[in-house]
Protein backbone atom coordinates (compact mmCIF):
# COMPACT_ATOMS: atom_id res chain seq x y z
CA UNK A 1 0.00 0.00 0.00
CA UNK A 2 1.76 3.30 -1.25
CA UNK A 3 1.46 5.99 1.93
CA UNK A 4 -0.49 9.41 1.22
CA UNK A 5 1.94 12.05 1.25
CA UNK A 6 -1.21 14.99 1.80
CA UNK A 7 -2.64 16.21 4.78
CA UNK A 8 -6.08 14.88 6.24
CA UNK A 9 -8.98 15.41 4.27
CA UNK A 10 -7.55 16.54 0.84
CA UNK A 11 -8.12 13.17 -1.32
CA UNK A 12 -11.93 11.78 -1.18
CA UNK A 13 -10.43 7.94 -0.57
CA UNK A 14 -8.97 8.92 2.55
CA UNK A 15 -11.66 11.17 3.73
CA UNK A 16 -14.30 8.01 3.28
CA UNK A 17 -12.30 5.52 4.36
CA UNK A 18 -12.49 7.94 7.83
CA UNK A 19 -15.75 8.55 7.79
CA UNK A 20 -16.03 4.65 7.58
CA UNK A 21 -13.76 3.96 10.40
CA UNK A 22 -15.21 6.65 12.33
CA UNK A 23 -19.00 5.14 11.97
CA UNK A 24 -17.52 2.01 13.26
CA UNK A 25 -16.86 3.39 16.56
CA UNK A 26 -20.43 4.94 16.65
CA UNK A 27 -20.73 3.25 20.39
CA UNK A 28 -20.78 6.05 22.07
CA UNK A 29 -24.59 6.86 20.69
CA UNK A 30 -25.69 4.30 22.05
CA UNK A 31 -24.69 5.13 25.92
CA UNK A 32 -27.73 5.21 28.35
CA UNK A 33 -25.66 9.09 29.34
CA UNK A 34 -28.53 9.62 32.08
CA UNK A 35 -27.12 6.93 34.13
CA UNK A 36 -23.66 6.59 32.71
CA UNK A 37 -21.23 6.82 35.78
CA UNK A 38 -17.43 7.63 36.40
CA UNK A 39 -16.38 6.99 39.71
CA UNK A 40 -13.47 8.73 41.38
CA UNK A 41 -13.65 11.95 38.69
CA UNK A 42 -12.47 14.95 40.01
CA UNK A 43 -14.92 16.76 38.33
CA UNK A 44 -17.94 16.23 38.22
CA UNK A 45 -19.44 14.99 34.97
CA UNK A 46 -16.38 14.98 33.33
CA UNK A 47 -15.79 10.71 32.93
CA UNK A 48 -18.92 11.26 29.91
CA UNK A 49 -16.96 13.67 27.62
CA UNK A 50 -14.33 11.29 26.95
CA UNK A 51 -17.30 9.41 25.28
CA UNK A 52 -17.34 11.31 21.45
CA UNK A 53 -17.24 11.11 17.97
CA UNK A 54 -14.16 9.24 16.53
CA UNK A 55 -13.00 12.28 14.36
CA UNK A 56 -12.87 14.49 17.90
CA UNK A 57 -10.92 12.07 19.97
CA UNK A 58 -8.24 14.99 19.70
CA UNK A 59 -9.97 17.62 21.36
CA UNK A 60 -8.03 18.11 24.94
CA UNK A 61 -10.57 20.26 26.24
CA UNK A 62 -12.47 17.44 27.38
CA UNK A 63 -11.13 15.05 29.73
CA UNK A 64 -11.57 13.05 33.10
CA UNK A 65 -8.54 13.45 35.70
CA UNK A 66 -8.59 11.34 38.76
CA UNK A 67 -9.59 12.33 41.99
CA UNK A 68 -7.90 10.56 45.36
CA UNK A 69 -5.89 8.24 43.29
CA UNK A 70 -4.63 6.52 40.17
CA UNK A 71 -8.09 4.61 40.05
CA UNK A 72 -10.74 5.22 37.42
CA UNK A 73 -14.01 2.83 37.24
CA UNK A 74 -16.39 3.72 34.22
CA UNK A 75 -20.16 1.96 34.33
CA UNK A 76 -22.07 2.52 31.07
CA UNK A 77 -25.33 1.30 30.56
CA UNK A 78 -25.83 0.94 26.76
CA UNK A 79 -29.93 1.16 25.39
CA UNK A 80 -29.77 -2.10 23.37
CA UNK A 81 -27.21 -5.50 23.50
CA UNK A 82 -23.82 -4.55 21.89
CA UNK A 83 -21.25 -6.59 20.12
CA UNK A 84 -17.72 -5.01 21.51
CA UNK A 85 -14.99 -5.27 18.93
CA UNK A 86 -12.29 -3.23 20.15
CA UNK A 87 -11.20 -0.27 22.41
CA UNK A 88 -9.35 2.88 22.48
CA UNK A 89 -7.65 4.75 25.70
CA UNK A 90 -6.05 7.56 24.65
CA UNK A 91 -4.35 10.09 27.54
CA UNK A 92 -1.05 12.52 27.94
CA UNK A 93 2.33 11.26 26.74
CA UNK A 94 3.47 10.75 30.40
CA UNK A 95 2.70 9.38 33.58
CA UNK A 96 -0.77 10.28 34.07
CA UNK A 97 -1.75 7.70 31.01
CA UNK A 98 -3.29 4.79 32.17
CA UNK A 99 -1.46 1.52 32.05
CA UNK A 100 -4.10 -1.02 32.58
CA UNK A 101 -7.76 -1.69 31.75
CA UNK A 102 -10.19 -4.22 33.10
CA UNK A 103 -13.31 -5.01 31.40
CA UNK A 104 -16.45 -6.23 33.35
CA UNK A 105 -19.67 -7.04 31.30
CA UNK A 106 -23.34 -6.71 32.60
CA UNK A 107 -22.22 -5.76 36.15
CA UNK A 108 -24.42 -2.99 36.90
CA UNK A 109 -23.63 -0.15 39.30
CA UNK A 110 -20.17 -1.77 40.11
CA UNK A 111 -18.19 0.01 42.93
CA UNK A 112 -14.48 -0.39 43.66
CA UNK A 113 -15.22 -3.25 45.68
CA UNK A 114 -16.27 -5.17 43.29
CA UNK A 115 -13.49 -4.93 40.92
CA UNK A 116 -11.76 -7.60 43.41
CA UNK A 117 -13.62 -9.65 41.13
CA UNK A 118 -12.56 -11.39 37.95
CA UNK A 119 -12.99 -9.61 34.61
CA UNK A 120 -13.84 -10.54 31.03
CA UNK A 121 -10.36 -9.17 29.67
CA UNK A 122 -7.60 -7.53 30.83
CA UNK A 123 -5.45 -5.38 29.18
CA UNK A 124 -1.82 -3.76 29.48
CA UNK A 125 -2.00 -0.50 27.75
CA UNK A 126 0.77 1.56 25.78
CA UNK A 127 0.65 5.44 26.14
CA UNK A 128 -1.54 7.16 23.28
CA UNK A 129 -1.73 10.76 22.67
CA UNK A 130 -3.00 10.61 19.66
CA UNK A 131 -5.80 7.55 19.77
CA UNK A 132 -4.28 5.09 17.30
CA UNK A 133 -3.94 2.34 19.49
CA UNK A 134 -6.78 -0.16 18.96
CA UNK A 135 -7.29 -3.05 21.51
CA UNK A 136 -9.59 -6.19 20.21
CA UNK A 137 -11.68 -7.83 22.54
CA UNK A 138 -12.29 -11.78 23.16
CA UNK A 139 -15.64 -11.19 21.15
CA UNK A 140 -17.40 -14.79 22.15
CA UNK A 141 -17.04 -12.93 25.44
CA UNK A 142 -18.65 -9.64 24.73
CA UNK A 143 -20.96 -10.45 22.49
CA UNK A 144 -24.21 -9.41 24.37
CA UNK A 145 -23.32 -6.72 26.69
CA UNK A 146 -25.72 -4.23 28.35
CA UNK A 147 -23.75 -3.18 30.64
CA UNK A 148 -19.74 -2.37 29.98
CA UNK A 149 -17.55 -1.60 33.13
CA UNK A 150 -14.24 -0.27 32.96
CA UNK A 151 -11.38 -0.33 35.12
CA UNK A 152 -8.59 1.57 35.25
CA UNK A 153 -6.76 0.48 38.24
CA UNK A 154 -3.28 2.22 37.47
CA UNK A 155 -1.13 4.48 35.84
CA UNK A 156 2.59 5.43 34.50
CA UNK A 157 3.56 6.40 37.97
CA UNK A 158 1.40 9.86 38.61
CA UNK A 159 -0.56 10.61 41.19
CA UNK A 160 -3.96 10.83 39.20
CA UNK A 161 -4.73 9.47 35.91
CA UNK A 162 -6.18 11.65 32.65
CA UNK A 163 -8.25 10.11 30.04
CA UNK A 164 -9.45 12.26 27.15
CA UNK A 165 -10.77 9.82 25.03
CA UNK A 166 -12.58 6.05 25.33
CA UNK A 167 -13.51 4.81 22.02
CA UNK A 168 -15.62 2.05 21.59
CA UNK A 169 -15.84 -0.48 19.05
CA UNK A 170 -18.75 -3.09 18.17
CA UNK A 171 -22.46 -3.68 16.81
CA UNK A 172 -25.76 -2.50 18.12
CA UNK A 173 -29.27 -4.06 18.47
CA UNK A 174 -31.98 -2.42 19.85
CA UNK A 175 -33.28 -3.96 23.30
CA UNK A 176 -36.57 -5.75 23.30
CA UNK A 177 -39.46 -4.59 25.05
CA UNK A 178 -39.81 -8.70 26.25
CA UNK A 179 -36.81 -9.11 27.90
CA UNK A 180 -37.57 -12.68 28.86
CA UNK A 181 -36.60 -13.73 25.68
CA UNK A 182 -32.46 -12.42 24.33
CA UNK A 183 -32.49 -12.80 20.66
CA UNK A 184 -29.41 -12.47 19.18
CA UNK A 185 -29.62 -11.67 15.25
CA UNK A 186 -27.59 -9.11 12.77
CA UNK A 187 -29.89 -6.07 12.86
CA UNK A 188 -29.76 -5.36 9.26
CA UNK A 189 -27.81 -8.07 7.41
CA UNK A 190 -26.21 -6.16 4.40
CA UNK A 191 -24.29 -8.85 2.33
CA UNK A 192 -21.61 -5.98 1.78
CA UNK A 193 -20.46 -6.38 5.41
CA UNK A 194 -19.84 -9.86 4.80
CA UNK A 195 -17.43 -9.37 1.47
CA UNK A 196 -15.85 -7.47 3.67
CA UNK A 197 -15.19 -9.65 6.61
CA UNK A 198 -13.74 -12.45 4.34
CA UNK A 199 -11.25 -10.59 3.37
CA UNK A 200 -9.90 -8.78 6.27
CA UNK A 201 -7.88 -11.04 8.48
CA UNK A 202 -9.08 -11.97 11.50
CA UNK A 203 -6.95 -11.42 14.62
CA UNK A 204 -7.69 -14.88 16.64
CA UNK A 205 -6.96 -15.26 20.60
CA UNK A 206 -6.32 -18.36 22.44
CA UNK A 207 -7.83 -18.10 25.84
Amino acid sequence: AMAHGHGPGRCRCCGEEAAERGAAWGLYLRIDRQRLQCLNERREGSGATVFRPWEERRDRSQFVESDDDEELLFNIPFTGSVKLKGVIVMGEDDETHPAEMRLFRNIPHMSFDDTAKEPEQTFSLSRDPLGELEYPTKIARFSNVYHLSMHFPKNFGAETTKIFYIGLKGEWTEAHRHEVTICNYEASANPADHKLEQITPQTHFIS
